[in-house]
């Protein structure tokens, strides 16, 4: 069964949490490039009117997250297909910052810190196993995120967010070819690995060759679509 792309909300901080929830939604890769994200759809999923939903949408296309669309008086805005040099511009950003946040997690994760991390990474082998994408993408940013949060570092975090937020949906692309095969579950493996040894060098070191992997398959993607006639 598919998993619903928006998280249900509350009817308080209606702006705020219409925000978090399509932000969570593109983090996790729920959005492929050059779709159309409908106003009054995502207000329907979330049983909120269209107000607090534009000016969310609103906010995110300031950010670059999303670009405006058309589609009559609701509105809507499209996820945005970066080129190969905007994509490896935000890989950048990430290769910079990730690692970092990696080697300092290393310093601060209790064990049950990164037992949940685990659970992430199980979660993660175990979708592909049983053909679940939607799952597999959410445990893959939970995965990332999880390590983040431990590096007590919030504004290199905020600016890690921002990167994978306008990334996200563009490394969907790889997804037919590289989920079946788990290519680059190892560098999650021995990311993990070193973090449990206190070992911030190698956790950094298996990050990068993470996010530097994904950046040579997506960006030769990017390179081919733009060369087709």
């Amino acid at each position: 069964m598919s998993l619903p792309r928006l998280k249900s909300i509350e009817r308080s901080t209606l702006w705020d949490r219409a925000y978090f929830s399509l932000k969570s939604a593109l983090l996790a890769g729920r959005f492929a490039p050059g779709e159309k994200v409908v106003l009054r759809q995502v207000a329907d999923d979330l049983g909120i009117s269209l107000t607090p939903v534009r000016d969310a949408v609103n906010r995110l296309i300031a950010e670059k997250v999303l670009v405006r669309g058309g589609l009559g008086p609701a509105g809507a805005a499209m996820v945005p297909l970066l080129d190969a040099d905007q994509f490896s511009q935000l890989m950048t950003v990430r290769s910079s910052l990730e690692p970092i946040a990696a080697a300092a997690a290393a310093t601060h994760a209790t064990p049950e810190q990164l037992d949940a991390v685990e659970a992430f990474l199980v979660e993660m082998k175990r979708s592909v196993k049983e053909n679940r994408t939607e799952e597999y993408l959410d445990a893959h940013y939970q995965f990332h995120f999880s390590i983040y949060a431990m590096c007590q570092m919030p504004i290199v975090e905020e600016i890690i967010e921002s990167a994978w937020l306008r990334c996200a949906p563009t490394l969907t692309l790889g997804l037919p070819e590289n989920i079946p095969s788990l290519k680059r579950y190892q560098s999650h493996v021995e990311t993990l690995a070193a973090l449990r040894r206190g070992d911030g060098e190698t956790a950094a070191a298996s990050i990068r060759a993470d996010i530097e992997g994904a950046r040579k398959d997506i960006s030769a993607m990017l390179l081919e679509m733009a060369a087709r006639p």
